[in-house]
């Protein structure tokens, strides 16, 4: 397995502290059934990768294949923006801190 630590986890720690987002395949984050068949089969699971905690069901969309992405939406798993200001981040303070209007 090759999984590569997301080079913008300093911005990710600041907006998630408690995740850990790994560049994996596909195929190496072992998705459930259901999102794999979503993925359209011209694109190959070993190939394509996913940014993500796999822990948390917690994916960083801007640097998933958008096909990825949107077979991931109406599941248990959240993008990294929703899960730190409406998911269970939000729920435990982990969020970033809102700014001053």
């Amino acid at each position: 397995m090759s999984y590569k630590t997301c080079p913008d986890w300093p911005t990710l720690m600041e907006l998630a502290p408690d995740l850990q987002f790994k560049h994996m395949s596909v195929h190496e984050a072992q998705l459930p059934f259901e999102v794999v068949g979503r993925i359209p089969s011209a694109l190959s699971l070993d190939v394509v990768e996913i940014c993500c905690d796999v822990e948390h069901h917690v994916v960083n969309a801007s640097h998933t294949h958008p096909d990825v992405v949107a077979s991931l939406e109406g599941t248990h798993w959240f993008e990294v923006g929703e899960w730190a200001t409406t998911g269970p981040g939000a729920d435990t303070g982990s969020g970033a801190a809102p700014h001053a209007a």
